[in-house]
């Protein structure tokens, strides 16, 4: 597979008060095109901050992050707006959902920039994917917890994104609930999409191509299944 991202030497740290925090120290790995990964360590690792850098929404302090060959922070702000937009869909534990919006105008989120027909047919398709095209018009609170994740990933999947970044996205969710996300993410990476998922269980981490363990900010393994 193709190299997608390369990450050297990541630092990031957090101020409070007369208190740093060292949340990334030298972190480096690279992640093939389509390849699904999974990033594993206790709470406070540095794995959130390391997604936040790689989907763009936290610059790093020091060291370098390479996408498709293109450095990173040599980007303009517009830039990575289009890009994080375009090619990132973002995945969280607790869904994110728009309670005012039904399940289709949820997904119409991440596709505003499309004209009007094309948009209503890639929502169709996504809510097909994930099997809630007869939840279209419902609202969040009327669909279970899985339903809501599922809708959650349709929305990350719509605007076709290189890059899916999820952040404990089976957290939330019972072991067959859990079990019906990891088989959505699955089926995006076998599509070509990489995959990068934190996540505290060993079980779903064991369902993706390499586990990569971080301890204090630092990675500390690699498992290769």
């Amino acid at each position: 597979m193709d190299q997608f991202l390369q990450v050297s030497s990541l630092s990031r740290a957090y101020r409070s008060g007369d208190v740093e925090t060292q949340a990334l120290d030298a972190v480096s790995f690279e992640v093939a095109a389509g390849e699904f990964v999974a990033l594993m360590g206790p709470s406070g690792c540095g794995k959130s901050t390391l997604l936040n850098i790689l989907g763009f929404l936290d610059p790093p302090d020091a060291g370098s992050y390479r996408l498709r060959g293109e450095e990173v922070a040599t980007l303009s702000d517009a830039r990575l707006t289009r890009l994080r937009r375009g090619h990132v869909g973002f995945v969280f534990q607790n869904f994110n959902l728009i309670d005012e919006l039904n399940v289709a105008e949820n997904v119409e989120v991440a596709l505003l920039y499309r004209s009007g027909d094309a948009r209503r047919r890639r929502i169709d398709a996504v809510l097909e994917q994930v099997g809630l095209a007869h939840r279209a018009r419902h609202r969040p609170r009327q669909l279970s917890g899985g339903q809501q994740q599922r809708v959650a990933i349709a929305r990350a999947l719509a605007p076709e994104p290189d890059l899916i970044l999820a952040d404990e996205p089976t957290g939330n969710l019972d072991t067959a609930n859990g079990a019906a996300v990891m088989e959505l993410l699955k089926g995006s990476a076998a599509a070509g999409t990489t995959v990068i998922m934190v996540t505290h269980s060993a079980l779903h981490a064991a369902a993706t191509d390499r586990t990569i363990r971080m301890l204090d900010g630092r990675i500390v393994g690699e498992t290769r299944l």
